[in-house]
C-alpha cells in the first residue's frame, strides 16, 4: 500500500483480494510457424495473383443473372455498405 492508502499495482484494493499479475504471452513465434505451416501447404506453385482473379470471376458469377427483386437488394447492399461496389454499380445480366 501506498503512504496515502492506496492500492499500488498488483496489490488487492479490498481486503481479503487476492494480488492481480500481469500475465502476458508471446505468440510471435507460433505466428510465424503457422504461417511457414500455411505456405507448405499452398505449396510452391501457388499463384496469389490466380487466386485473387478467381476470386472476382467467382462474384461476378455470384452476381449474375438476379431477379428484378435480387438486384434491388443488391443495389441496396452496396449503398448501404454492405457489399463492395463492383464494375458499374449493378450485378451483371
Amino acid at each position: 500500500m501506498s503512504p496515502d492508502g492506496r492500492a499500488l499495482p498488483g496489490e488487492p484494493d479490498q481486503p481479503g483480494a487476492r494480488p492481480t499479475v500481469d500475465f502476458a504471452v508471446d505468440l510471435s513465434a507460433h505466428e510465424m510457424l503457422r504461417r511457414a505451416h500455411v505456405l507448405d501447404a499452398l505449396g510452391s506453385d501457388w499463384d496469389p495473383i490466380a487466386a485473387l482473379r478467381g476470386e472476382e470471376a467467382a462474384y461476378e458469377l455470384l452476381y449474375s443473372g438476379l431477379s428484378a427483386e435480387q438486384q434491388r437488394v443488391y443495389d441496396e447492399l452496396v449503398s448501404a455498405g454492405v457489399l463492395p461496389r463492383r464494375g458499374d454499380g449493378h450485378a451483371a445480366a
